[in-house]
């Protein structure tokens, strides 16, 4: 029986202080494998911040140009309420 009691908190032991731990690193290099393999297909690597794109400079970076401006709606005012029907309130007992 004690052996048995040994064994089960040996294993409680591992698997709630050792697991995470590998857990973490296997899944970490994992992800990062997979990020390596997005890099390469797709042509980024997700661990670096993006760069900077250039723009180019016809225009002063002072001056906006809209190709479009939608029509403004008119807004509409609310209807007043004259008040509604009388409903005659009675008390119950």
């Amino acid at each position: 029986m004690v052996k048995f009691l040994l064994v089960l908190l040996i294993l409680w032991l591992i698997m709630r202080y050792v697991m995470p731990v590998v857990l973490r690193l296997v899944v970490g290099n994992l992800m990062k494998k997979q990020a390596q393999r997005f890099g390469q297909q797709f042509g980024g690597d997700p661990f670096t911040p993006p760069r900077p794109q250039q723009r180019p400079s016809s225009a002063s970076s002072s001056e906006v140009h809209v190709d479009y401006v939608p029509p403004r709606a008119k807004p509409q005012k609310p209807k007043e309420f004259k008040g509604g029907e009388y409903v005659d309130f009675e008390e119950l007992k």
